[in-house]
């Protein structure tokens, strides 16, 4: 069977830097930390004290502008029940808030006719789910005993939630997956579905992340491991991937949701494409459960894939967006690897950035939040800044790359990469292509 092409048609955000895509991008491209002290829990005694948390964000007041675009308003509008939305875990509801943006972004609801609710699925990749509720309904039955544990609590920590209820609300009746590999979990989560739909599986998948664990055990777990940064005092500039400085990942939160498409039923319905997913890599380390391995030979074998997968050459990769979240190995281990498969030393250095620099490090769901960012780049011919660059470590120096020091830079973009790597030795990548 030939190879069907998969497009990008509509997208939906909720990060630390905002709660609309195009908000969220506007202060990409400025360098804006989403970096603040931790208001979620009182850390005051917590070696770490600081996370990029969500802001201002109400499940229920979010999703009363994304519904008006809907056809049957009244049906949709009484889906949505207030108290049952609140009642899932702080991740199901940025999952389910994303996954509905992305769909009101796409313009399918005027479509349906057209698009049989059996080859419409969804995908939500989730890192640790619902740890915060887990133990918040654990001191409570510390506290007063079997008869104060909520009934809801599977519904608030199980983690294919948000795929589960997205499916309801929207009538997708197709596959409802919820990839759970750790940091690489939206990244498999899309490129999963892209083999759906290339296969043909499915028209259309809503795939991508979701994550909200800003809370004392996950805090503390990662803090005790010494994986997170330290800087307590200057939270704006804690996360500082390639930065010889730098001293560990900061926690991150939220979710986002890409509608994925075949292309010739987008085009058909004249569909907004945002750019087309070319290729998808996906390997293990088989090294070590938290450590990348040697030279970053696994990571490097996920973009070979994933550029043989696109049908392109190394050299035609015009920007990647590094999974680096700011740990002194994983940084040097990525950058050594793209310089290697990608190609360092080029007439134009390669340009590589990590946005996790402003957002912080959203485990489950920072691949789609980065392949976001990245399809960003292509309509706009933009590289994002690794903000907060100040020194690069000299383990990156001579690799012959452009690590986009503090400002965004024009380019001139027709391939981008988006990488992502997680414990267990997990590694995923996905080429886009500008439309």
């Amino acid at each position: 069977m030939a190879r069907r092409r998969v497009v990008v048609t509509g997208v939906g955000t909720v990060n630390p830097l905002g709660n609309t895509v195009e908000g969220s991008w506007k202060r990409i491209l400025e360098g804006i930390s989403g970096v603040g002290p931790i208001t979620l829990f009182d850390a005051a005694t917590c070696p770490v004290r600081i996370a990029a948390e969500v802001k201002d964000f109400d499940v229920t007041r979010a999703l009363a502008q994304p519904l008006k675009p809907f056809t049957d308003q009244d049906a949709f509008t009484q889906a949505i029940v207030p108290k049952d939305v609140r009642r899932f875990g702080r991740y199901g509801q940025f999952g389910i808030y994303a996954g509905i943006q992305a769909y009101v972004d796409s313009g399918l609801d005027a479509s349906r006719s057209t698009y049989p609710a059996e080859r419409m699925g969804v995908n939500i990749g989730v890192g640790l789910g619902g740890l915060p509720e887990i133990q918040s309904v654990y001191d409570e039955f510390k506290a007063n005993g079997y008869r104060r544990i909520t009934p809801f609590l599977a519904l608030q920590v199980i983690c294919n939630i948000p795929s589960g209820e997205l499916s309801i609300l929207l009538n997708l009746k197709g596959p409802n997956h919820c990839n759970v590999s750790a940091c690489a979990s939206s990244t498999h989560s899309i490129g999963e579905s892209f083999r759906l739909i290339e296969r043909g599986e499915a028209e259309v998948m809503l795939a991508g992340g979701a994550e909200g664990v800003v809370c004392e055990l996950a805090i503390g777990g990662f803090a005790a491991m010494r994986a997170l940064s330290q800087r307590n005092d200057d939270p704006a500039t804690a996360s500082r991937p390639f930065d010889q400085g730098r001293d560990g990942f900061v926690m991150g939160e939220g979710a986002t949701v890409l509608v994925l498409e075949e292309y010739g039923k987008a085009k058909e319905r004249g569909a907004k494409i945002y750019g087309e997913l070319a290729g998808y890599g996906a390997t293990s380390d088989a090294h070590h459960l938290t450590s990348p391995s040697p030279g970053g030979e696994g990571a490097g074998r996920a973009m070979s894939l994933a550029l043989q997968d696109a049908g392109i050459q190394p050299g035609q990769i015009d920007y990647v967006n590094a999974h680096a979240t700011s740990t002194p190995a994983g940084d040097q281990e990525e950058a050594g690897a793209i310089a290697r498969v990608l190609g360092g030393n080029r007439k134009i250095p390669l340009a590589v950035s990590s946005t996790k620099s402003m957002t912080g490090h959203m485990l489950g769901a920072a691949g789609a939040t980065e392949a976001l960012f990245t399809l960003l780049s292509l309509r706009d011919q933009v590289v994002p800044p690794t903000a907060h660059l100040e020194k690069l470590d000299p383990a990156c120096e001579g690799l012959g790359l452009n690590f986009v020091p503090k400002k965004a830079q024009k380019a001139s973009l027709r391939y981008a990469l988006s990488n992502s790597f997680g414990f267990g030795g997990t590694n995923g990548c996905l080429v886009f292509s500008k439309p």
